[in-house]
């Protein structure tokens, strides 16, 4: 069995309607629309998450039982972890991960102290790599858990603790080079404020994004050539945060001069706290030309706070892959990042392997109701009759360029409301529901 008892999880198919130690839908080399699954999906597993959550609650202790807890030394349980976790990756099959900085190793007195803890574990890590071949998705800095960060980091009002920031992300780009990380992530946790009365608003978003500046440039400097990320979020744990949603973080980007150097890591409980819906975050990246890689998590429609459960909507996954086979992948070099976590009555070790199965096989039939619609050219021929009056006449002369508001005051003037009113199509908007719902009954039954 190894450290956990768990087997390795294969692909079993549908066995009965009871779910199991195996995955359904997740066959990772079936090719679904030209590709193998496990290239459209680069699962990726949370490090916070997985193995430094001990499944609190604002009104709870921890339930968590992990068998590295028997380490009572922080160094040694944070070492003991590198083990246990690319165990579970090799065991669940998946291919990639992701972590923060402070989630690896305890924090010392000074940042020297801190980094050097820090590299103990990352040579263990390095070393677990090149003997499972396991890949770093992405990395990022924590910015945002310590109390030195309660203002903010990049923008922090306090030079000092702006200047720390700035060399705990130093030291964290160089890891990333150093593990061959695809992406690296920014995820602005207490980049905002709680009060405007206290707040030089334009001040904080200059000096944040003077820092990006600066990290760009010591990539280049060198040799980092991973993709760079920003994590929209609106709010918690700050009132408001200045990555709000994508079309905020965009224009962030493109204010700053920053457009080349990032793009978008979409979260879908995120979205739903902006009071968007995943697919509507996931859309706005893509058309804007800035979807880079994916946090594959739900909330609960009902509680308004960050929940990071795993997915299990089959809906959502349903149109978030539908995007990505419209994107033609999730990004440049991104994935799909389980940062969730089990519920607090799920708290057996076993439960850390049945939740990616269940994240996993929702995505997997997500994307194989996704390539059925698409083949079929269902969501394709929908939009492109509703919007074929600007295919010709009139509307035309709005894709050309040639109208003016003259001549379409022109072409207007004399039309009888009747007209106008025969102009407007019925979308038959439920018929379409329905038919996505049928998409996902029918192309599932044929898996």
């Amino acid at each position: 069995m190894g450290l956990w008892d768990v087997d390795k999880i294969e692909y079993v198919g549908r066995q009965g309607v009871k779910e199991g130690l195996g995955f359904r839908y997740y066959d990772k080399n079936k090719v679904v629309a030209g590709k193998p699954m496990k290239d459209w999906l680069r699962f990726a597993v949370a490090w916070w998450h997985t193995f430094n959550q001990g499944l609190v609650d604002p009104f709870g202790d921890p339930t968590a039982q992990r068998p590295y807890y028997r380490y009572t030394d922080p160094m040694d349980q944070a070492l003991a972890k590198v083990d246990y976790a690319f165990e579970l990756f090799t065991k669940l099959g998946v291919e990639f991960f992701c972590f923060h900085d402070r989630d690896l190793a305890p924090e010392g007195d000074t940042l020297r102290e801190t980094d050097a803890n820090l590299d103990k574990v990352i040579d263990r890590i390095e070393a677990a790599m090149k003997d499972t071949g396991v890949k770093l998705l992405w990395n990022t800095s924590s910015l945002f858990t310590n109390p030195r960060f309660e203002a903010g980091a990049g923008t922090s009002p306090f030079a000092d603790i702006y200047a720390y920031s700035a060399g705990q992300l130093k030291h964290s780009l160089e890891i990333g080079k150093r593990l061959g990380a695809e992406n690296y992530v920014f995820w602005g946790g207490r980049e905002g404020y709680e009060s405007l009365w206290n707040t030089r608003m334009k001040e904080e978003q200059d000096h944040m994004a003077a820092l990006f500046h600066m990290c760009v440039d010591y990539a280049k400097e060198i040799g980092f050539d991973a993709q760079f990320l920003i994590e929209p979020k609106p709010k918690e744990p700050t009132l408001h945060q200045y990555d709000y949603d994508a079309a905020t973080t965009i224009n962030f980007l493109r204010t700053y001069d920053l457009q080349d150097n990032f793009k978008l890591n979409i979260e879908g409980n995120h979205a739903n706290l902006a009071m968007h819906t995943y697919q509507h975050e996931v859309r706005v990246a893509r058309e804007a030309g800035f979807l880079g890689s994916l946090d594959a998590n739900q909330g609960d429609k009902l509680i308004g706070w960050d929940m990071d459960e795993f997915p299990s909507d089959l809906y959502d996954a349903t149109a978030v892959m539908w995007e990505v086979l419209a994107n033609g992948s999730i990004g440049p070099r991104g994935g799909l990042n389980f940062d969730a976590k089990p519920r607090r009555s799920s708290f057996l070790p076993e439960d850390l392997f049945r939740t990616h199965i269940v994240g996993m096989d929702t995505y997997a039939a997500g994307l194989l109701v996704a390539a059925k619609m698409h083949e079929d050219g269902y969501i394709e021929q929908l939009q492109q009759e509703r919007y074929s009056s600007f295919e010709s006449g009139i509307g035309a002369t709005v894709e050309d360029g040639t109208a003016t508001l003259a001549s379409l005051e022109e072409y207007s003037l004399d039309k009888p409301q009747a007209e106008l009113i025969a102009a407007d199509k019925s979308d038959h908007l439920e018929v379409v529901k329905a038919t996505i719902n049928n998409y996902i009954v029918e192309a599932l039954a044929q898996a």
